[in-house]
């Protein structure tokens, strides 16, 4: 039981979202032997020895590659992020983007810092070479939006704002998105359909084994002459070497990326972006408020929103007195933990248990306290990972 807690910090995090912990029950820092939580964005974990006092793991941001997520869910730690914080912040890089391609002004402008000569002379190369970036309009152009969660619904709704026609395609796409998308998005069976009408396409999908290399040759060779392809989610989701043969041919005019690599840069075709997608600091404080907010719930309360290995748990205090366990998604197991507080004569006043693939993970509010040997009785069943006792905190 503790009513402190110590949260390490493996990279800068906004100041906003820092705020969020009271500092006379948190200690937080980037030099914390055994913390409690470890909070961060791009730090890769894979190779780190996870502290044995580490009970949950927050991104401020929306993927998390860089974070052993099965390791941590078989030692029963949940792994949270910030799904549409960054939002607006990757809606409008993409816009900026489409319209990059559109008109070819990066071409253009690397063309006019180029220019020597007076004033008189600047005019009349600007005048004589102009046409050579002539571009085009959006309206009559067909978006193609393969994700539509957080990001691609409001990709897709300001596409639509700028007249483009959209076609979206999500096989999982949620109400709540589904609610939020304009009725103005068509909906593609597949993406096939998706590549084979759309003559921009853009991607806000995770990256995992299902979506590597997601738009290949095939998918590639679908799309009508001249398109151009946006990769701003993440990399791995574009076969590189497909896309670059796909601009030799002509399928492709132009590769928007934020993941410049060796074999993309230094080709006038592809413009490589470093990494910009939610690199505003309105996302960074977003980010950091939402994943303090959601690991401070948990720490104090047991309660899960946004993670990415384990259940959504909301459950209020009714009593001081509350255990947080998380275990094995395995039958009989919430009949042994009530088995065990019944002996010990323990009244359950309230009782949530939720599960998620292998995990689940249960919020028990007692009457009374649980006793030192009711506790380890709980923590020695097969299949029970981790046990707190959450006094309120006043």
């Amino acid at each position: 039981m503790t009513d402190s807690f110590k949260v390490l910090t493996l990279n800068n995090i906004a100041s906003e979202g820092l705020d969020r912990f009271p500092r006379e029950r948190y200690e937080v820092g980037a030099d914390l032997a055994d913390p409690h939580a470890i909070l961060l964005r791009s730090y890769k974990m894979h190779d780190m020895e996870i502290p044995a006092s580490l009970r949950a793991v927050a991104r401020a941001g929306a993927g998390v590659n860089n974070i052993p997520v099965s390791k941590l869910s078989e030692l029963g730690i949940p792994v949270f992020n910030a799904p549409g914080a960054n939002a607006n912040a990757v809606k409008e890089l993409v816009i900026a983007g489409v319209l990059l391609a559109a008109r070819n002004l990066v071409s253009a402008w690397d063309y006019v810092r180029h220019l020597e000569g007076n004033d008189d002379e600047l005019a009349r190369a600007v005048e004589a070479t102009k046409k050579q970036f002539i571009g085009y309009e959006l309206p009559g152009r067909t978006l193609g939006v393969v994700g539509l969660g957080a990001i691609g619904v409001q990709v897709a709704n300001a596409a639509l704002e700028l007249g483009m026609s959209v076609i979206g395609y999500d096989q999982k796409i949620t109400v709540k998105r589904a609610w939020q998308l304009s009725s103005g998005v068509e909906q593609a069976s597949n993406l096939e359909e998706l590549c084979s009408r759309a003559n921009m396409l853009t991607f806000h999908i995770p990256f995992n084994e299902h979506t590597r290399g997601l738009l290949n040759r095939d998918r590639l060779a679908l799309l009508p002459k001249g398109s151009v392809v946006l990769n701003l989610a993440r990399q791995g989701i574009v076969d590189e070497d497909a896309l670059l043969a796909a601009l030799d041919s002509g399928a492709v005019s132009t590769y928007v990326t934020d993941f410049p690599s060796r074999a993309l840069m230094n080709d006038d075709r592809i413009i490589c972006l470093p990494h910009l997608g939610a690199a505003t600091r309105e996302a960074e404080e977003n980010c950091a408020v939402m994943v303090a907010n959601n690991l401070r719930n948990f720490l104090e309360n047991g309660n899960i929103r946004h993670s990415v290995n384990f259940p959504e748990a909301q459950l209020r205090r009714t009593r001081p007195h509350r255990l947080a366990i998380t275990n094995s998604n395995v039958p009989n197991m919430v009949g042994q933990v009530s088995t065990a507080l019944a002996e010990e004569n323990i009244n359950i006043a309230d009782l949530l248990n939720v599960s998620r693939d292998e995990v689940a993970h249960t919020l028990v509010d007692l009457d009374g306290p649980a006793g030192e040997a009711t506790l380890q009785r709980i923590r020695s069943i097969d299949g029970i990972l981790s046990l707190r006792v959450l006094p309120i905190i006043e």
